[in-house]
C-alpha cells in the first residue's frame, strides 16, 4: 500500500518514512503543504499522513482542498496540536483519524491499515479469497492453512490484488502501488513479481486479462 507523508520536520519525516517502509508500506515524503495538490493529482495513494503545521500551505488547508475534490482518500492528521478544539477542527474538516505527536510507529501503521480497510469496505483485519488468506498486520500469507513465504514486493502486490479482488489492475497501477518516486522501475518488474506469485501460489490464482492487466481468479473465491 502506498502512503503520502507530508511532514516538514526533517528528523521526524525521515524516521516516519523509514519506519513505515520497514513495516512494508511504500512511502513518498513531501515537506511543504503547497506541494500536495500536484502529488495527489498525479499519483494514486492509499492514504495520506498529514502534518498540521506546514510551510506554504497548512495541513488544514491541504485537507479542505482535498475534500473539495476527493472524499474517498483516507487522511490521518499527525500534529503536535492536542487541544480538544484542534482535534474537532481536524476531524470536522474531513480527517478520518487524528494522532498527536510523538507517535508510536506500530500504532500509526495499525491506524493506517484500519483506515484503508474501512475505505475499501473491508471489516476483517485479514483478506480472504477462498483458501487464500492475507494478513497485512502480521505480514503473513496462508494457502489452505499452510504458510506461504513471499518477498516484500510479492506480498505488496498480492495485498493490492486481494484488497480489490474483482477489479483488474494494469501493470502501471500495480507498479505505482509497489514503488515510490525514488525507485527506477524495470519494464517487466510487475511481470516478474506475478510470475513468482504464480510459482508460489499456483499458476491459476492470478489471471491475465490481455490488454487490461491482472486480477485474482474469481473461481477461487469459493474454493
Amino acid at each position: 500500500m502506498r502512503i503520502l507523508l507530508i511532514e516538514d520536520d526533517e528528523h521526524l519525516g525521515e524516521g516516519l518514512q523509514q519506519g513505515l517502509r520497514q513495516q512494508g508500506w511504500v512511502v513518498d515524503w513531501l515537506r511543504r503543504g503547497d506541494q500536495a495538490a500536484a502529488a495527489l493529482s498525479h499519483t494514486a495513494f492509499d492514504a495520506l499522513v498529514l502534518d498540521w503545521g506546514l510551510p506554504g500551505r497548512s495541513g488544514l488547508e491541504v485537507l479542505q482542498a482535498l475534500r473539495a475534490r476527493d472524499g474517498r482518500l483516507p487522511v490521518l492528521m499527525l500534529t503536535a496540536r492536542d487541544a480538544l478544539q484542534d482535534r474537532i477542527s481536524g476531524l470536522d474538516s474531513g480527517a478520518d483519524d487524528y494522532l498527536v505527536k510523538p507517535v508510536a510507529l506500530e500504532e500509526l501503521g495499525a491506524r493506517l491499515r484500519a483506515l484503508i480497510r474501512r475505505a475499501a469496505g473491508q471489516a476483517a483485519p485479514a483478506y480472504q479469497w477462498g483458501a487464500l488468506c492475507v494478513d497485512p498486520a502480521e505480514h503473513a500469507v496462508t494457502l489452505a492453512g499452510q504458510p506461504v513465504q513471499l518477498s516484500a514486493k510479492e506480498f505488496a502486490l498480492l495485498v493490492r490484488l486481494i484488497s480489490q479482488p474483482r477489479r483488474p489492475m494494469s501493470q502501471e497501477q500495480l507498479a505505482e502501488a509497489l514503488y515510490d518516486w525514488g525507485h527506477e522501475i524495470g519494464s517487466n518488474a510487475v511481470e516478474v513479481h506475478v510470475h513468482h506469485l504464480r510459482r508460489k501460489l499456483g499458476p491459476d490464482w492470478i489471471r491475465t486479462i490481455r490488454g487490461v492487466g491482472y486480477v485474482l481468479n474469481p473461481d477461487k473465491a469459493q474454493a
